[in-house]
C-alpha cells in the first residue's frame, strides 16, 4: 500500500497546472498593464525620435546629427564637356585629373578655372596612360573628374526631420527608376514644392550619381535621399508612423482631384514609365491614384509624374 501511494505522488507532481497555495499569480497576471503609451514615448518610434531630436536642439541650439544609411561609390565623369557641365552645376567633387601636355582649348580652361574658384578639388596631372587605365579606355580627352561617394540618409530620417520641424511629412518613394536624370528631376520638384525628400531602393534603381546631381540643379544639395534596403518594408515602417501612402497608378481607383489626403503625412510613390508601381508595392499603398490626361496620353516619366502631384500637395498645404 505505501509503495501504490509513493507511486501516486510520483505522478501528481509530475503533472502540469496551477498547485495550491500558488498566491493567486494566475490572477494577477490576467490583469491589464494599463493605456497604450502615446507614439512619443513609445521607445524607437519615430515621433519619439522627433520629440528627442527637438528636446536635444533646443538644448544645444543644433539640429540632430542625421542617421546615415551607407554610401555610394566614387564615380568618374570622363571627357571635357561632361566635366565642365559638371563643374558649372556644382556637382560635388574631390579631384580634376588633367592630362600632361595636354592642348589647351577654352573647355579646359574652363574646367580648371572653375575648380579653382570653387576650392577644395584636388587639381591633379596625370600621363595619358595612367588616364586611361583609370577610365578603362574611354575616350576622356584629357580631362577626368571625381565625384565623391554621396552620403544617403535612413528613410525614417526623412519622416523624423518633418515631425522635428512641425510639418506632415511630403515625401516621394521611387518604384523601379533606373534613369538618374528622372531621380534628379524629382529631387528637383520636391525641393521646388516644399518635400521632405526621396526614398530609392538599394538594389535595381537609380543612384545619385554625377547625372542625377546635374539633373537637380543644385537641389540635391539642399533635398536629402534615402536608400532602402527594402522599398516595401520602409513603406510599412511610414505607415506605422502615421503616413498615408499613395501609388500612382494609371488605373487608380481615385483621381487626383479627389484624393482628400494631400495635405497631411503622405508619401508619393512613383513607379517606373514602362513597368510601372511593382506588385509588392502596389499592395502595400493605402490609395492608388491616376492622373487624368486629357490629352490622351498613356503615361507620364516618372520626373514629370512627381512633379504634378507635389503641385497638387503644395497648393493644398499652401
Amino acid at each position: 500500500m505505501a509503495g501504490n501511494s509513493q507511486r501516486r505522488n510520483r505522478r501528481t507532481a509530475n503533472k502540469k497546472g496551477a498547485t495550491v497555495g500558488s498566491g493567486g499569480k494566475r490572477r494577477r497576471a490576467l490583469e491589464g498593464k494599463g493605456p497604450t503609451p502615446p507614439a512619443e514615448m513609445r521607445k524607437g518610434h519615430v515621433k519619439q525620435r522627433a520629440a528627442n531630436a527637438r528636446a536635444r536642439k533646443a538644448a544645444t541650439g543644433r539640429p540632430a546629427p542625421r542617421r546615415g544609411a551607407g554610401k555610394g561609390t566614387n564615380e568618374l565623369v570622363v571627357g571635357r564637356n561632361p566635366v565642365v557641365e559638371a563643374l558649372r552645376e556644382g556637382v560635388p567633387a574631390t579631384t580634376l585629373y588633367v592630362q600632361q601636355f595636354i592642348d589647351s582649348d577654352d573647355r579646359v580652361r574652363e574646367a580648371l578655372k572653375l575648380a579653382a574658384d570653387r576650392g577644395g578639388i584636388h587639381l591633379m596631372e596625370a600621363p595619358r596612360p595612367e588616364l586611361d587605365r583609370m577610365t578603362n579606355g574611354l575616350n576622356h580627352q584629357g580631362l577626368v573628374l571625381q565625384v565623391p561617394p554621396y552620403e544617403y540618409a535612413h528613410p525614417e530620417d526623412l519622416s523624423a526631420a518633418a515631425f522635428d520641424e512641425g510639418e506632415d511629412p511630403l515625401i516621394v518613394a521611387l518604384d523601379g527608376v533606373t534613369d538618374p536624370r528622372n531621380l534628379g528631376a524629382v529631387v528637383r520638384s520636391v525641393s521646388a514644392f516644399g518635400g521632405h525628400g526621396v526614398v530609392v531602393p538599394e538594389r535595381r534603381a537609380a543612384g545619385m550619381t554625377a547625372g542625377a546631381w546635374k539633373t537637380s540643379a543644385g537641389a540635391a544639395a539642399r533635398t536629402p535621399v534615402a536608400r532602402a534596403t527594402n522599398l516595401t518594408r520602409a513603406l510599412e515602417s511610414y505607415q506605422k508612423a502615421g503616413l498615408t501612402v499613395i501609388g500612382l497608378a494609371a488605373d487608380g481607383e481615385v483621381e487626383l482631384q479627389d484624393l482628400e489626403v494631400l495635405d497631411g503625412p503622405v508619401v508619393i510613390v512613383v513607379g517606373s514609365e514602362g513597368k510601372g508601381l511593382s506588385r509588392l508595392v502596389g499592395e502595400t499603398c493605402d490609395v492608388r491614384v491616376r492622373i487624368p490626361m486629357p490629352g490622351g496620353a498613356e503615361s507620364l516619366n516618372a520626373g514629370v509624374a512627381a512633379g504634378v502631384v507635389l503641385y497638387e500637395a503644395a497648393r493644398r498645404r499652401g
